[in-house]
C-alpha cells in the first residue's frame, strides 16, 4: 500500500459526501492519506471547510471564491475572505480563476474577481490554488501582474502552456483524468514537468480515476493516480507519493 499521500485539491462539503462524510474522513488515514486540503468554492464553503479543518488533524483548508460564484460575492467579501485566511490551518487562497467553458459569467466579472483575490494573496503573502479552464492566455497574462507562489489545478492544458506556468514559479496537479484511456495532453505535460513540482490531487467527489472513473471520487483513490505517473516518470510509486507531498508542504507552508 501507498503511504504518506498528500491530496492537494478535495471538495469534501459537496453534497454528495452527505451520507458518508464522517465516516469516510475517519477512514482516509487507514489508507495512506497523510494530508488533505478541503477547497472553497465561496464564503458559505470557506467557513465550512474550517470546520472540518479543526475536526480533523489531516485536513487543511482554503478560503477563496471559484469563477462560476463570482456574480454573487458580497461587497465586503475580501474582507471575509482575509479575517478567515487568518485562521488556523487554513493555507492558501483559492481556488481562484477563471473558466470560460461556460457562459455562466462574463470575462470581466471572472477576472475582476480574481485580481481581487491576487492582490489579497499578495497582501497576505499567501499560495494561490489556480482555476484555469480555456482561459490560458488570460489567466497568465493576468498572473504575471503579480508575484505569487501557487498551484494550477487539475492541469488541462498544453505542453507548451505547461512550461510557462513553471518558468513563472507555479506547480502543477493532475487528476484522475490522466488515468483515462486516450488522454495525450495531460501525459505529454507529465513527461517534461519534473517531479519537484508535481501535485497530486482527486478534485472530489469529481475526476475518479480509473476503475472508478463515473463514481464518487474520494482521496483513497490517490494511488491510482500516483501509480500513472510512476509509469510515467519511471519511478517508484512510493518514491512519487513521498515527493509531491513534499512538494505540496513547502507550497503551502506545512510543517
Amino acid at each position: 500500500m501507498i503511504n504518506n499521500i498528500f491530496d492537494s485539491h478535495a471538495h469534501y462539503n459537496d453534497a454528495k459526501f452527505n451520507d458518508s462524510r464522517d465516516v469516510l474522513l475517519r477512514y482516509l488515514p487507514s489508507r495512506g492519506i497523510d494530508k488533505v486540503i478541503n477547497v472553497a468554492s465561496n464564503i458559505k464553503e470557506s467557513y465550512e471547510s474550517i470546520k472540518l479543518a479543526d475536526e480533523y488533524d489531516y485536513i487543511y483548508s482554503s478560503v477563496g471564491v471559484h469563477p462560476h460564484e463570482s456574480k454573487d460575492v458580497a461587497s465586503d467579501y475580501i474582507d471575509q475572505l482575509e479575517l478567515i485566511y487568518l485562521k488556523e490551518k487554513v493555507i492558501a487562497i483559492g481556488e481562484i480563476g477563471l473558466d470560460y467553458h461556460y457562459n455562466f459569467l462574463t470575462k470581466e466579472i471572472q477576472q475582476k474577481v480574481f485580481k481581487d483575490q491576487l492582490s489579497l494573496a499578495a497582501d497576505l503573502k499567501a499560495p494561490i490554488i489556480i482555476h484555469s479552464r480555456e482561459a490560458d492566455q488570460d489567466t497568465i497574462d493576468i498572473l504575471k501582474k503579480f508575484k505569487l507562489k501557487g498551484v494550477v489545478h487539475c492541469f488541462s492544458s498544453s505542453v507548451e502552456v505547461a512550461e510557462i506556468f513553471l518558468k513563472m514559479g507555479y506547480y502543477i496537479s493532475f487528476t484522475g483524468v490522466i488515468t483515462f484511456k486516450n488522454v495525450i495532453k495531460q501525459i505529454k505535460s507529465i513527461e517534461i514537468v519534473s517531479i519537484d513540482r508535481i501535485l497530486v490531487e482527486t478534485d472530489c467527489p469529481y475526476m475518479a480515476p480509473e476503475p472508478y472513473r463515473g463514481k464518487i471520487c474520494d482521496s483513497s483513490m490517490l494511488p491510482f493516480i500516483i501509480d500513472k505517473i510512476a509509469q510515467i516518470k519511471h519511478e517508484d510509486p512510493q518514491k512519487i507519493a513521498d515527493i509531491t507531498n513534499k512538494n505540496a508542504c513547502n507550497l503551502f507552508n506545512i510543517n
